[in-house]
């Protein structure tokens, strides 16, 4: 019988055209060997690649389907007949990786979805997931089966890609595909930008514009253009100093290179009243000596523009801290909870005492 080209692609005898090209685009994919790292996956895109030589080819399928991979390939008589001729021979190129870049409409779908990497990336703003919206504290996996159906979706593709990959309608018109090697593009390095955030904005999240010019080509793949392009950065309650913020490709685009992502790093800003220690937020209360021996009752301000009576009846030494539960910034993987405010305080000591008050101090303060 020789080989089961349905077999291979996982589809029953009858399917039809899309049927088809959605199993090799799946087969593909799972076992391109830039990402199937499996000893025997460079095989298996081979098979793939014939099997849908064959079975997308109308004249090579009615001949396998009458006489198998030996009638096809040593050319046995078809009782339908290829056109033109009561024999027809067929012979496997042998390169898998041109089946896959004509499929796909370019030489790598992988350095445009994935980075010249290979590597699943963040996102913010145009996700490739749901993106955790663009949250970092979360990485999702594209489904194993369905590489990029999400991605499609997002980007007006009706169904994900079950109608084939942009690239494909570019070969239907006539497009030339590359080979894989020829002019390969390479991703530049990430373009990093520091953000600057409030601890307001943090304590409420917020979403930043930031507006880009960049670099595009025009249709014609050569002259480019410039434009400008909005940015929203969705900042999420709680997210911590040194969080990054990912837009895959939105760098610049020439004839020679994949676009450069463009990245944000949060950074805090300085406050008035508080500095951050991860979800926790310090206070200095400056108070004085008198205070600090004698007690006192302090007011703390909040974040949220309240204010806090803090009675103090034992003695303040120096350095001394007290903790305000649930007072902070939220937790960053769970928003409905909250860290600390922290009371640091200070003793102002005055810089001259008179003589007369400092012998009552002398006598009644304890010696040691």
């Amino acid at each position: 019988m020789g080989k089961d080209y349905y077999k291979t692609l996982g589809i029953p005898k009858g399917s039809n055209e899309e049927e088809i090209k959605k199993a090799y685009r799946r087969m593909a994919l799972r076992f391109h060997p830039d990402k199937n790292t499996d000893a025997n996956a460079e095989e298996k895109f081979k098979e793939i690649a014939e099997a849908y030589e064959v079975l997308s080819d109308p004249k090579k399928r009615v001949v396998y389907d009458q006489l198998g991979e030996e009638g096809l390939k040593t050319g046995g008589s078809s009782s339908s007949g290829a056109p033109g001729s009561s024999t027809y021979h067929y012979t496997f190129h042998g390169d898998p990786h041109a089946t896959f870049a004509s499929f796909f409409g370019g030489s790598n779908p992988f350095d445009m979805f994935f980075g010249s990497n290979r590597s699943h990336s963040r996102s913010n703003g145009f996700p490739f997931h749901g993106d955790h919206s663009n949250d970092p504290e979360q990485d999702t996996e594209m489904d194993e089966d369905e590489p990029f159906t999400h991605f499609g979706r997002q980007f007006g593709f009706p169904g994900g890609m079950n109608n084939g990959f942009p690239g494909e309608a570019r070969r239907r018109r006539g497009a030339p595909s590359e080979r894989p090697g020829n002019n390969r593009k390479h991703q530049d390095p990430p373009v990093v930008h520091e953000l600057k955030v409030s601890l307001e904005e943090i304590f409420h999240g917020c979403t930043k514009r930031m507006k880009i010019t960049r670099r595009r080509l025009n249709p014609d793949g050569r002259s480019m253009r410039t434009e400008d392009k909005i940015l929203n950065i969705v900042i999420k309650k709680g997210w911590k100093e040194g969080t990054k913020i990912t837009f895959p490709k939105e760098g610049d685009e020439t004839p020679e290179n994949i676009p450069a992502d463009i990245a944000f790093v949060l950074k805090d800003k300085g406050h008035t009243h508080f500095r951050r220690d991860g979800s926790n937020i310090i206070y200095n209360c400056k108070i004085s000596l008198k205070e600090a021996l004698c007690g006192c009752t302090v007011s703390i301000p909040t974040l949220e523009n309240r204010v806090i009576s803090l009675p103090c009846h034992d003695i303040i030494k120096p350095g001394m801290v007290k903790r305000l539960r649930g007072e902070g910034l939220p937790f960053p993987k769970n928003p409905s909870q909250r860290g600390d405010l922290i009371v640091e305080f200070s003793v102002r000591f005055p810089d001259r005492i008179p003589p007369q008050s400092r012998e009552i101090i002398r006598q009644h303060l304890p010696s040691s």
